[in-house]
């Protein structure tokens, strides 16, 4: 499957539907022409509880849901979803990482019931680990974002957007992997709404495939890898990227950066630098090379907040 439909949207929706926390949205500007939409505030600090909760539900309700659980290679924000829906499914998810991980990401993943094991290296060998587990075990295998049900879950946030902004002209989003930026471009243009998908310049797995007309593998150097840093989008992303209405943008990390600082001095919203990649895209006052975003006169824009896994630490002021 390349592609998902605003359809599986609407089942996801009606999947989650009182399993996921719904989204707050607030005003920037006293006319109401700027909104962020807090997603960061969902269950497990991002939107990844979204399409965790859809794809085990829609497992379970097709009788899929082995006996063995679910099984998933990340040690970030999809990995942390992972184990909370599974725990409330009452299945078992094993989380692979790579032995150099955090040991506050292992402490958190089993503060949710998971089943941590250290495999190798890197991403990439935690991963082939995951996957020889899954082929011996019988679990089910899960992914960060290249699955049409991660997708569409996450795509119910724009439902929700939509829901409370129906005159909304434009959502600006993050893009790392593709699935928010999928799911919530499945549901914005099907409304509509234009869509903006920001990447860091050194992180642009998206921008790069559809300079390419393919997907294509991208180095990532960014200060946003952490969430952002998949090495290439997936095609549904890009086939999604390629309709009308769909603008992709640039960042430099000093915007993003800068934007994640002035989200916290001015709101006191404290978010990771994924999230505030895409506000970035209307602060970094670039437009020109495919860099930032300006809206139009009048125009009404709402900014994804995608999640709040970061150090608080870095966001204190310095002494």
């Amino acid at each position: 499957m390349t592609t998902i439909t605003y359809d599986d949207v609407k089942q996801a929706v009606d999947r989650v539907g009182g399993h996921v926390r719904p989204v707050s949205l607030a005003p920037v500007d006293p006319g109401g022409r700027t909104w962020l939409a807090l997603e960061h505030l969902q269950y497990t600090g991002s939107f990844k509880a979204r399409g965790a909760q859809n794809f085990l539900r829609a497992h379970r309700a097709g009788g899929t849901l082995p006996d063995a659980g679910v099984t998933i290679a990340s040690g970030g924000n999809a990995g942390l979803a992972c184990a909370w829906a599974a725990r409330q499914q009452g299945v078992r998810a094993t989380v692979f990482l790579p032995e150099t991980a955090p040991p506050v990401k292992v402490d958190r993943l089993r503060s949710y019931g998971a089943d941590v094991r250290l495999a190798g290296t890197t991403y990439g060998e935690a991963l082939a680990a995951c996957e020889e587990f899954g082929a011996t075990t019988g679990a089910l295998s899960s992914h960060a974002y290249d699955h049409p049900l991660i997708a569409a879950g996450a795509g119910t946030l724009m439902e929700e957007i939509h829901e409370r902004l129906p005159e909304l002209d434009t959502v600006v989003v993050s893009v790392g992997g593709g699935g928010l930026f999928t799911g919530v471009a499945t549901a914005a243009l099907h409304h509509g709404v234009r869509v903006v998908a920001v990447e860091p310049e050194h992180c642009r797995a998206l921008n790069a495939a559809l300079e390419a007309g393919r997907v294509v593998d991208v180095p990532v150097d960014s200060v946003a890898a952490d969430s952002l840093g998949a090495s290439r989008a997936s095609a549904m992303a890009l086939d999604t990227a390629g309709r009308e209405g769909v603008r992709s943008v640039l960042v430099t990390d000093a915007a993003i950066t800068a934007a994640r600082e002035a989200l916290w001095q001015d709101h006191r919203i404290a978010v990771e630098h994924a999230a505030s990649t895409a506000s970035a895209a209307l602060t970094s006052g670039q437009e020109d090379g495919g860099y930032g975003y300006r809206p139009a006169r009048g125009e009404r824009v709402c900014v994804v907040l995608c999640g709040a896994n970061t150090d608080l630490r870095s966001l204190a002021p310095a002494s």
